[in-house]
């Protein structure tokens, strides 16, 4: 018995320079619609903060829009950045998001700041926060979307006894090992640190521990990738989120920019190594070539779900990369994770 490979969407609603963030979110919505089409399981929404060229730092608000305008994904995060939060208020916005969407809403959870150190400040406001408690707000989160323990005193309405489903999402061993000894869904991010992949996923697997919410692990990998008619027209697509990676670690401004003929003259030698340590994982080029990597990613790893990251300068150019992706992994044949729903 084989099940076709299952993939989703990861989208951190990114800016062309000058445009307005509601043209982005237009876009998203636009391409939530397509995955929707295309039977995509989930699309995921990121959180980050004071990044210009990305629109997605009120995380809840755009899941509730995308939800609003879709009818059957999965619509959720990916993740909000606990430690930047009051457990109450995440289990309250996403039991509203619940309520108003039975059955559709997901909550990925990270432990990193979504920002830099200022703006992570900014947001905690306690400077003695640094990430080291997030197993205790996770623990106080589940408190409030669970069942209501008696003598419970400070409850989220909505969100009380919806069980919203939770992933742990990360780019090392801790929440690895966390989701891990939990019995959580994991949901690993090669999309920027694939170095540390292989060792996180068998982490994950080691301390694995059934739960009420899993029997055997389920994991999920985001990478990045574009695919089109052929090898050179993704290679040169992915020219794109190359020159983002690039302005990131310039620090500055990450707008979506068009694809160019070659990135040599755009680089020098360590920003080039940089780049490609941090896109190490992509998986670029047409169907065969798409179809191989993605084979080769679950069978290295046994993801059972494939998190897609496609970032283009033309959004035709991304609708017609998730179109080929959808195509390519109903083609790769996966064993069924039996007694496991995520």
């Amino acid at each position: 018995m084989h099940n076709e490979l299952a993939v989703s969407v990861l989208d951190l609603v990114g800016m062309r320079p000058t445009e307005k963030p509601g043209d982005a979110i237009a876009r998203s919505v636009d391409l939530a619609q397509h995955a929707e089409r295309l039977g995509y399981k989930r699309y995921w929404l990121a959180e980050h903060h004071s990044i210009s060229g990305l629109a997605c730092s009120a995380t809840p608000v755009l899941i509730g829009h995308v939800a609003a305008a879709t009818k059957t994904i999965r619509v959720g995060s990916g993740g909000v950045m606990l430690p930047n939060h009051a457990p109450l208020v995440v289990a309250e916005q996403f039991g509203t998001l619940e309520a108003l969407y039975p059955g559709r809403i997901d909550l990925g959870l990270g432990r990193a700041p979504g920002g830099d150190f200022q703006t992570m400040r900014a947001l905690r406001r306690d400077l003695g926060q640094n990430g080291d408690d997030f197993p205790l707000l996770l623990e106080e989160l589940r408190t409030y979307l669970g069942p209501e323990i008696p003598g419970q005193v400070v409850k989220a309405i909505p969100g009380q006894g919806s069980n919203v489903p939770i992933t742990l999402l990360g780019s090392s061993g801790f929440s690895a090992e966390l989701a891990g000894s939990l019995g959580l869904p994991f949901a690993f991010a090669a999309h920027f640190a694939p170095e540390y992949l292989h060792a996180a996923a068998q982490l994950y697997r080691e301390h694995f521990q059934p739960s009420e919410v899993l029997q055997k692990p389920y994991l999920m990998v985001a990478v990045q990738v574009i695919a089109a008619e052929t090898d050179a027209a993704a290679r040169r697509l992915f020219t794109t989120p190359q020159q983002r990676f690039l302005r990131l670690i310039r620090n500055q401004p990450v707008e979506l920019l068009p694809p160019v003929d070659s990135m040599q003259s755009l680089w020098q030698d360590w920003e080039r190594a940089a780049v490609e340590s941090r896109l190490g994982a992509a998986i670029v080029g047409s169907d065969a070539t798409v179809k191989a990597g993605l084979e080769n990613l679950a069978g290295e790893t046994g993801a059972d779900e494939v998190i897609v990251v496609t970032d283009t300068y033309e959004h035709a150019d991304r609708l017609e990369s998730y179109q080929r992706v959808s195509g390519v992994a109903a083609a790769i044949k996966t064993t069924p994770n039996v007694g496991v729903e995520v």
